[in-house]
């Protein structure tokens, strides 16, 4: 009889009680890191969305490994992550609409003036102001059609934004106008009122949020980063808010994150700062995703969410 498979938890310990409930009942073991003794050769799966690096090397019999988010970005910058062994991203359709949710919420907060009209309510002002622009007018600009940005454009799409998106190869969307590759980078630019990101970390799109970027957006475009801290040149963003050619920012995730107390970032005027929380994986839907995936790992079948180790993603 074989033994059975065991399951690496590899995030705070602190988090245990959030995850282990969910567990109880599964085929297999589930060991927590930092807590658990264990044989690095015991290990047949590892959940995680930071792993240390050379933790996932150590881990000689590794079959897949799991990680807690879409993005695999923070396992693949591990100069010693096993590239034969499978990387699975955690997709989960709720994660879609909460993302879609949090970049609908922003978009419309700036363009219908609703942080205008908190500070005028704290003054006690009556201050009655039109639409910058007709929503019809109002072009949104989606770095990153994958399933996330599809479902984010769809949304805007439906309360009558013209929407378009830009991505590596074409993408197919219905009502969404798709640029793809280097070539079109300008003019997908050129007509992005609102630029959003919801692309993957990779080497080619590292500091995507330039100087240079921002440059060919439209005077006064508004930047929503949703996707990963590594996409945004910080101090490119304060020059450009600064110079007037942006007219401001919604920002959750960063370079350092928790995002440190003197960043300015958290001060600057013209930028909203949340907490990486426009999507949080829920470890009840995430525990049922890994009991599902490992059974259909040791049926012998490939996963369908494993990743491009070449691509990023």
């Amino acid at each position: 009889m074989s033994p059975r498979p065991t399951l690496l938890l590899v995030v705070p310990v602190a988090w245990a009680p959030l995850w282990m409930p969910w567990f109880e009942g599964a085929p297999f073991d589930v060991l927590l890191h930092d807590r658990d003794a264990y044989d690095p050769a015991r290990i047949d799966y590892t959940l995680s969305f930071r792993p240390p690096f050379g933790l996932l090397k150590s881990l000689t019999n590794l079959k897949t490994i799991f990680s807690l988010g879409a993005g695999v970005d923070a396992f693949l910058a591990d100069p010693e992550f096993p590239n034969s062994v499978p990387l699975v991203r955690f997709v989960d359709p709720q994660l879609s609409t909460e993302m879609a949710q949090y970049v609908v919420m922003h978009v419309l907060l700036q363009h219908r003036h609703q942080r205008d009209f908190d500070a005028a309510q704290a003054q006690g002002k009556w201050a009655q102001r039109m639409l910058p622009r007709k929503t019809a007018d109002t072009r949104i600009g989606i770095l990153g059609l994958g399933e996330i940005g599809t479902v984010a454009g769809e949304r805007l799409r439906a309360l009558g934004f013209p929407v378009h998106g830009w991505s590596r190869t074409r993408k197919t969307a219905p009502g969404i106008e798709s640029f793809a590759g280097e070539s079109e980078f300008a003019s997908f630019l050129g007509q992005s009122d609102f630029l959003i990101c919801l692309l993957p970390l990779t080497k080619d799109t590292r500091g995507i949020l330039n100087a240079k970027t921002f440059a060919m957006l439209p005077q006064g475009a508004y930047v929503i980063n949703v996707a990963r801290g590594g996409h945004l040149v910080e101090p490119d963003l304060i020059a450009a808010l600064d110079s007037g050619h942006l007219s401001g920012a919604t920002l959750d995730v960063f370079q350092t994150e928790p995002l440190p107390q003197d960043n300015p970032l958290w001060r600057h005027p013209k930028i909203v700062a949340t907490p990486h929380i426009a999507a949080i994986s829920d470890p009840r839907v995430t525990a049922n995703y890994i009991i599902e995936s490992i059974a259909l790992v040791e049926r012998g079948e490939r996963h369908p969410n494993t990743v491009d180790v070449d691509r990023g993603y």
